[in-house]
């Protein structure tokens, strides 16, 4: 049974709409749009919205779109072929009121398609349960029943297949066996009153046959084992002369007190003088403003000039040809038409790093957006195609919910209360190293940082935090900002409850007036169930306003994996009705990819979240605002 049907142009007049139920159509149909449509993720033709399932078709041609709605829980196989029987009859019923392409005559025309659409769906749930009768299969018809019985007889330990080849082998080791062995085989078998031997052509017998081997096994084997005896007694008196180790004179030694380097420190107490280059730490670039991500490198404008030089050596006839093969013309794209360019991009992108999968997707989507659309007639197949798959990944980078944290901060100062971050991600992507690179950014623009020391469970984290703030205080004394304290490490050691340590933090960041709290994680795989219960509660009990997922930018098929898994890790561990998930992204180790950006694309197709951040190097400078146009132009690059 079908919830609603309803089909309305791009434009987003209702042409026409069946309702099935009570319940209205347009809180599903708006999240289609919102949440497919306008953000190019056409690439699968079904959307779940609650407990519903929404099925669709595009018709680019006319601008239409074709909605269906039923419940999730049923499975409807007709859905397909009904929508698609649907669109051919609407469209060529009302092709006159369709194509005068405004907006008045399609309020004003009457699409009194209630009756059509009662037959085609009553033929379609027909269709879908006629089906023909299954017959059993005879013997007489099987593959078995055209094998003699003789082919199907097997030896107990052989393969059907190789008898013949074993026993050429058999006999053929009997024509090569030694005098000895020949005669002390012949021996029981003329007491049975058996012939044997390959001069008369008679096989042994099964018993014969074991017998023969059994010795051929003990010969054998047992020579390796006299020889790995007498091996392991020779090796014996070696392991008792074993050399000592060497002491060298000024080797030093590996005493507690000499590798101990750390100094104790209390929450709240100001670092020591740092001896270290500031400028060497602090790197070079404004670090109040964010500047944006440029991905273009020195080779291009070589490139380019390379690319000068031939074209003008080429006759003016062939350029002349060059630009107009692949013309269209004023002709609808087809499917056919489009998929050697969607192979070829496809292609592309996942050489780029785009996953695989969502390379498919967003090709599926390009030709859902293109497949019917009424070409120019100076327009080439593949600039057509190349030029939609751009739109679409602009459109991507750019997903629905923009964070700005700065305006966030202002916001919680004036409600009184430190703003929360907490970062999470697999072990080995930076997390504390971006943490300080986002405390520095925070402290350039008047904000006072908290770090709170989550991460109890590697070891080395609280001292590389440590020093981090001992820079960062050096970088921000407290005699620039009135004697104020910028930025403290909150910490209590190693093996504790990271939920609890946070949620002292929040309570020391509020009594003592910071305006930041960055709360550090431990890394943790995917797959970790225990380590993600953790995370888990720890979000759920302090409920920061902001998650970030930090991932490298090096990953491709990995950043889906790792993502899809965390969000449904938090949701299944979580203890509240609506669980909290990842709100947005830091890409870390952007520079050691060059135009290899396809993870960017990956990780926001994936979970809808902007990427917040981008970080591309060692210095605390080294932070960047994502810029969509500089990452598609760079992932589009040849």
């Amino acid at each position: 049974m079908l919830d609603f049907f309803t089909i309305f142009s791009k434009g987003g007049l209702v042409l026409w709409c069946f309702q099935g139920v009570s319940d209205s159509c347009t809180g599903p149909v708006n999240a289609l749009i919102r949440s497919v449509l306008l953000q190019e993720r056409g690439g699968n033709n079904s959307f779940t919205h609650e407990a519903l399932t929404l099925k669709y078709k595009l018709d680019n041609q006319f601008e239409l779109v074709f909605v269906v709605g039923f419940q999730k829980i049923l499975t409807l196989t007709y859905v397909d072929k009904l929508i698609d029987d649907v669109h051919r009859l609407f469209r060529d019923k009302y092709r006159t009121e369709i194509q005068q392409q405004s907006a008045l005559s399609l309020l004003n025309g009457t699409f009194d398609f209630r009756n059509d659409f009662l037959r085609l769906l009553r033929e379609a749930e027909e269709s879908s349960k006629i089906r023909a009768p299954t017959t059993m299969k005879k013997f007489e018809d099987s593959e078995k029943a055209k094998k003699p019985a003789r082919s199907m007889i097997e030896t107990r330990g052989e393969k059907p297949k190789e008898k013949a080849k074993n026993s050429k082998k058999k006999g053929a080791k009997k024509e090569g066996s030694d005098g000895p062995l020949a005669t002390s085989k012949a021996v029981p078998a003329e007491k049975s009153g058996l012939q044997v031997g390959p001069e008369n052509g008679v096989e042994l017998s099964k018993e014969e046959l074991i017998r023969r081997k059994r010795e051929e096994f003990i010969q054998k084997h047992g020579r390796g084992m006299e020889k790995s005896n007498k091996s392991t007694k020779s090796d014996a008196p070696k392991e008792k002369g074993k050399k000592a180790p060497r002491v060298w004179e000024l080797g030093g030694s590996a005493n507690k007190e000499v590798l101990d380097y750390s100094t104790p420190t209390t929450n709240g107490t100001p670092e020591a003088a740092l001896s270290e280059d500031i400028n060497l730490i602090r790197g070079t670039g404004p670090g109040r403003q964010l500047q944006d991500l440029d991905c273009s490198s020195s080779d291009d404008e070589g490139a380019a000039q390379n690319s000068t030089k031939p074209s003008a050596t080429k006759g003016t006839l062939g350029g002349m040809f060059g630009m107009l093969k692949g013309l269209v013309g004023s002709k609808s794209l087809s499917r056919e038409d489009m998929e050697s360019v969607l192979d070829k991009m496809r292609d592309h992108l996942i050489a780029k790093n785009v996953a695989a999968d969502i390379a498919v997707q967003l090709c599926e989507s390009v030709a859902n957006k293109l497949e019917g659309k009424v070409m120019g007639t100076f327009s080439t197949v593949t600039s057509t195609v190349k030029q939609a798959l751009q739109e679409s990944l602009v459109q991507i980078l750019q997903p629905q919910r923009r964070v700005d944290m700065l305006r966030d901060i202002m916001d919680a100062q004036r409600r009184q209360r430190p703003y929360v971050v907490t970062f999470c991600g697999v072990n080995g992507v930076g997390k504390s190293t971006n943490l300080a690179k986002i405390s520095f950014w925070l402290l350039e623009n008047g904000f006072s940082v908290l770090i709170a020391a989550c991460d109890t469970f590697r070891a080395g984290a609280v001292e590389q935090l440590r020093t981090h703030t001992r820079r960062l205080s050096a970088l921000h004394p407290p005699e620039k900002h009135a004697g104020r304290t910028m930025v403290q490490l909150f910490e209590k050691g190693y093996g504790k409850d990271a939920a609890g340590i946070a949620m002292e933090a929040i309570a020391f960041a509020r009594n003592q007036g910071f305006d930041v709290v960055l709360v550090d994680t431990a890394g943790r795989m995917q797959d970790n169930a225990p380590l993600m219960t953790a995370l888990a509660k720890l979000i759920t009990v302090n409920t920061p306003d902001l998650v970030l997922f930090v991932g490298e930018a090096l990953v491709g098929n990995e950043a889906v994996d790792q993502l899809v898994k965390f969000n449904r890790a938090l949701a299944d561990h979580s203890m509240a009705q609506t669980p909290r998930l990842i709100d947005g992204i830091v890409l870390t180790k952007f520079d050691t990819i060059d135009d290899k950006v396809g993870a960017a694309i990956s990780m926001t197709y994936i979970t809808s979240k902007p990427i917040v951040f981008v970080g591309t190097g060692q210095t605390y400078c080294d932070l960047r605002s994502l810029n969509a146009k500089a990452v598609v132009a760079a992932l589009m690059k040849a």
